[in-house]
């Protein structure tokens, strides 16, 4: 089907709303400027006066531009080296917000059944926290190294891998469906930059929430204003 504008803001394309909650088993999300308000690196590069050169290279990357997304994180840590660990916790307390209607997808999600999903490029340090804070059953994002309360420019390698980038987005996205015992096509996937799309590829509902052109082009709901519970005007 051509790509419909069901009210402002919200376009479906190639499917036709609208689709039940129940007919999903998992919905994944990303979290930075997907769940949460921000771009969690760029504010922790601003304790060290480095947020416009770590800003400039995720914006590329959440555009597609710089395609090696490992190397693109690698270079934007390196750049956090001696950044006080406390600084993770004032990101949190004072800049880190869930984005509108984020409280409320989810929570239909569960009252539905689904389990959720939280995979990011983002960091271990926030990506608990909002797991918790939302009741999210499953995560995987990055870990930053430490070394005398302070960030030593690296990041942690983990039992799955050391970064979190699009292939390994899609990787646990199939990952937790499998050990669900369900479908790609039972999953939801929702995000915003490119290294989001190889889930999304994958998932049987591919959600597009204020994002970059290349993702809302290729995601089967895009949904350019408004909170994230508006996807739950064309899934019931």
């Amino acid at each position: 089907m051509t790509a419909k504008e069901i009210s402002p803001g919200l376009i479906v394309q190639r499917f036709t709303p609208p689709l039940a909650l129940a007919d999903f088993k998992l919905i994944a999300f990303d979290m930075d400027s997907t769940l949460i308000n921000i771009e969690c690196i760029d504010e922790i590069a601003d304790a060290v006066g480095k947020k416009a050169e770590v800003a400039a290279i995720t914006e590329a990357t959440m555009r597609g531009e710089i395609k090696d997304f490992k190397e693109s994180l690698r270079r934007r840590v390196a750049l956090l080296k001696g950044v006080p660990v406390a600084a993770l916790q004032q990101v949190y307390d004072e800049r880190l917000h869930l984005n509108p209607g984020a409280e409320q997808l989810v929570a239909a999600c569960k009252t539905a059944g689904l389990k959720v999903l939280l995979v990011s490029g983002g960091f271990t340090f926030f990506a608990n926290r909002v797991k918790d804070r939302l009741g999210i059953d499953f995560a995987r994002s990055n870990l930053l190294d430490e070394a005398d309360g302070q960030l030593t420019g690296n990041v942690v390698q983990q039992s799955w891998g050391d970064i979190c980038d699009g292939a390994e987005k899609r990787r646990t996205l199939l990952e937790v469906a499998s050990l669900l015992g369900i479908s790609p096509g039972e999953t939801i996937a929702v995000g915003d930059g490119a290294n989001d799309l190889p889930m999304m590829g994958e998932a049987g509902l591919s959600v597009a929430y204020h994002a970059k052109p290349k993702v809302r082009e290729q995601a089967m709901v895009a949904i350019n204003q408004g909170g994230l519970d508006r996807l739950l005007d064309i899934v019931r």
